[in-house]
């Protein structure tokens, strides 16, 4: 059975947090706790593990970005649900050509709204619309008429 796209974005986010969260390069104790958790597949696990493969290969890109887009708003300081919320839905507008930048920033509204804290749909809006609105400024500044 084939995941839809909103609980394959929470398996993802859900297993970048735990890396994140546990810092365990060893799989092998998350993934059977976490399958069984979120009644998916292995093949559905396998996708997951490399998405999230592809954003932590663009991670310190993407923390960049983060930074600069949250001024004010030490990256420290901002919660790893909302960190890694960032980061998926930063790597899924930026990088990720097969889903519109819209989409993903509204469905990293979604999980923020869902997972984080009340503010947090707010704030995941701002920080990705402040990276979306950079790079809509460098890509027009890129063309020539």
């Amino acid at each position: 059975m084939v995941l839809p796209k909103q609980k394959f974005r929470e398996v993802v986010f859900q297993l970048l947090y735990s890396f994140d969260f546990v810092k365990i390069e060893d799989d092998e104790e998350i993934i059977p706790f976490l399958m069984h958790q979120l009644k998916i597949t292995k093949k559905s696990m396998k996708e997951a593990q490399e998405r999230i493969h592809l954003v932590q290969e663009k991670e310190k890109e993407i923390d960049l970005l983060i930074t600069h887009a949250s001024q004010g708003y030490s990256f420290e300081r901002i919660t790893r649900v909302e960190k890694n919320i960032l980061r998926l839905g930063c790597y899924e507008m930026l990088f990720d050509e097969s889903i519109p930048p819209k989409v993903a920033m509204t469905e990293a509204v979604r999980l923020a709204r869902k997972f984080a804290t009340p503010e947090g749909g707010a704030f995941v809006n701002g920080v990705l619309d402040a990276i979306f609105s950079q790079k809509e400024v460098k890509d027009d500044s890129t063309c020539t008429v």
